[in-house]
């Protein structure tokens, strides 16, 4: 059995879950590479990242490099004589940072391989109306989330389930998955899947505007994907015309009621505790929903102090 030297690379909370796994089953952690604190609020505070938050706590060792190819901290990473990397939720990699271990670099992405690939694989899954995802452990190489597969754990997504709580069930998941991996690594040599190219791939998309905006026109079961798949950040958006505003709104959870009308597709039908919209073969009914500088609310309690004029619609 080969002792493990193992440097953690990571950055947010999904990381932290699989630094502490591995802390727990007392991994050796040589190292701890996580992103540079960044000043945060009004006062300009540096925030510490979750995993440096952790790691301070277990008296880990911490590099916080800005330039990944600076050689002070080349020089630094070859000092921890590491023979293993560990990746969760960072950044790309050089080659000279992931070669650098004997024994490679692995990373956990939060996707059943080689679909969804990219920066959201969790969001994606949901938008595109998944019903099971899971989480996979690869060698790293030149490209993005396409080296050689190590192993893969399956999940169901339930059908109202956000990308939140897909996001808490994936990370420890993936937490246990990469102890798995470690453990298999320290038995010697393991066994590698090839990633396999096709044309019908699915991709993980960075999130931007454009691509969180609602279109009205969808399924209606497309459009309660969208809102549940990027709930509760970034959050789907699209733009509330009432009377003569026309608002951002954020939309964070909603149902759908298949019901035949001849509403325009967009129009809001309101009650006293309801707001739902007209879409093709029914509604969405809005649970809750944030205007432009307010709190996200219930949709009953934004009914109490805002009103929707006669001909309002989402646009």
């Amino acid at each position: 059995m080969k002792p493990l030297n193992i440097v953690f690379m990571g950055t947010p909370d999904f990381a932290v879950s699989t630094l502490k796994i591995l802390v727990e089953n007392n991994c050796n952690i040589v190292g701890v590479i996580t992103a540079p604190d960044k000043p945060a609020g009004r006062g300009r505070k540096l925030n510490e990242s979750a995993v440096k938050q952790y790691a301070v706590s277990q008296d880990l060792k911490i590099l916080q490099p800005t330039n990944l190819k600076d050689e002070a901290f080349l020089d630094e990473l070859k000092a921890l004589n590491a023979n293993l990397n560990v990746v969760v939720a960072f950044r790309m990699l050089p080659k000279v940072v992931w070669d650098m271990p004997e024994l490679g670099t692995f990373n956990l992405h939060a996707s059943l391989l080689p679909n969804y690939r990219g920066a959201a694989p969790i969001n994606w899954a949901i938008i595109n109306g998944e019903t099971k995802t899971g989480v996979s452990t690869f060698f790293i190489d030149e490209e993005i989330d396409t080296g050689e597969m190590i192993q893969q754990e399956e999940i169901e997504i339930g059908a109202n389930e956000n990308a939140g709580q897909l996001h808490d069930k994936l990370m420890h998941l993936g937490s246990e998955l990469v102890l798995k991996t470690v453990k298999e690594l320290e038995k010697g040599p393991v066994k590698t899947t090839p990633q396999i190219e096709n044309s019908n791939l699915k991709t993980a998309y960075k999130l931007n505007r454009d691509n969180c905006k609602i279109d009205w026109s969808a399924s209606i079961t497309d459009i309660h994907n969208k809102i549940r798949g990027l709930s509760p950040y970034p959050a789907a958006w699209c733009v509330l015309e009432n009377g003569e505003e026309a608002l951002d709104v954020k939309i964070y959870e909603a149902t759908m009621e298949d019901e035949a009308h001849d509403f325009e597709i967009g129009s809001i039908q309101n009650t006293k505790k309801e707001i739902k919209v007209a879409v093709e073969n029914g509604f969405i009914n809005i649970g809750f929903m944030k205007l432009p500088g307010k709190r996200n609310m219930a949709a009953k309690d934004l009914l109490n102090g805002y009103e929707f004029k006669t001909g309002a619609k989402m646009l």
